[in-house]
């Protein structure tokens, strides 16, 4: 039985300390949770975590403040990073913590790994299941940055369509972004915002960390994104425009589509539908799914020995990296036998939404 201490408890953390705890039997983990700040409007969601088998991690001189809460921590922040075999960080701090915290430990236990999500860019190597598994297996990082869910589903459709990325002529991607995530207070905006090409010859970060995903692989695809976001709350957007060097017909694309587990179709054309989906339906309310792809948009045209694809999907948000943190720990604890644990959720990934 290996610990594994999962550090923020908001739009990441807080299902994944939910799914580990779930499943911890199975994938041979106890769980551990920290959480910085008492609340008291999340006395609920603490109590809930602590029942599905979780344990609260807080910080030393905030002890008192939590039991007065109702809440009874089992260890101090440090003690836990101590005995933790795995760290997964999920707040927007994961850099800071490592230059403080983890890049300490790791030099006294080299056996520890740390993971952090995809807003801390440098973090460690890229990753995201089904994509760069050899990687992984190759270098063995000790730090691993899981990426961001429009980066899973960018990456997703690449995989698909190219499994040798030298088939990859091109990739163009705009990314239509949700304003913030149903569980937040702010940052909502009041009409769709545009977002300028930084990132020189990739356009935005979008592009840029898939093709840093790719060259864990030492694969260079040529690709290039635009963002924007909407006011809405549901799910992100992507226009994809996909150019390969084969000659592929609708049935070859299609056939593509349907073989990878981690792509979901759908008929739906309104992201609510699909999020609807995913609460109805889905591992509380998730869907772990990279993309789920709208069957009616998808447009296949040949020329010069060139096949083009284009249509709409959607992004399931935490969903797709989720499981990604999952696998990074997975591989940590068991090795080359981490696949075998995480087929325990192939049952929650959708044919057809």
């Amino acid at each position: 039985m290996k610990n594994v201490l999962i550090i923020g408890t908001g739009t990441i953390g807080e299902p994944l300390i939910g799914l580990f705890a779930d499943f911890k039997e199975k994938l041979g983990v106890e769980v551990f949770f920290h959480k910085r700040t008492p609340l008291v409007d999340e006395v609920a969601k603490v109590d809930s975590l602590i029942a599905r088998g979780a344990n609260l991690v807080v910080d030393s001189k905030r002890v008192e403040e939590f039991q007065a809460l109702g809440h009874e921590p089992v260890l101090n922040y440090e003690a836990a990073l101590k005995l933790c075999d795995i760290i997964i960080d999920c707040t927007p701090a994961g850099n800071a913590a490592k230059k403080e915290h983890y890049l300490p430990l790791s030099e006294k236990y080299k056996s520890k790994c740390f993971i952090a999500q995809g807003s801390e860019k440098g973090f460690g190597m890229p990753y995201a299941y089904g994509i760069n598994d050899d990687a992984l297996l190759r270098e063995k990082p000790q730090f691993v940055q899981v990426v961001s869910c429009n980066t899973h589903n960018i990456a997703s459709l690449i995989k698909t369509f190219c499994p040798t990325i030298t088939d990859l002529y091109c990739g163009d991607f705009t990314c239509i972004r949700r304003a913030n995530d149903i569980s937040q207070e702010g940052n909502f905006i009041s009409s769709p915002a545009v977002g300028g090409h930084s990132k020189n010859s990739f356009g935005t970060h979008h592009a840029k960390d898939a093709y840093d995903l790719f060259a864990t692989m030492y694969e260079h695809p040529n690709l290039f994104s635009s963002a924007m976001k909407t006011n809405t709350q549901y799910m992100h957007t992507i226009r994809f425009n996909i150019q390969i060097r084969k000659y592929a017909t609708e049935k070859d694309i299609f056939d593509k589509l349907e073989s990878n587990k981690f792509i979901a179709l759908t008929h739906k054309t309104l992201a609510n539908r699909v999020f609807s989906f995913g609460r109805d339906h889905g591992y509380y309310g998730r869907i772990f799914n990279q993309t789920v792809v709208v069957e009616p948009t998808i447009s296949v045209s040949r020329t010069n020995g060139t096949t083009q694809i284009a249509g709409f999907c959607f992004t399931p948000q935490d969903g797709n990296s989720l499981l990604s943190s999952v696998a990074a720990a997975m591989y940590k604890i068991h090795g080359d036998k981490y696949k075998e644990y995480m087929n325990l959720f192939d049952d929650y990934l959708f044919k057809r939404i």
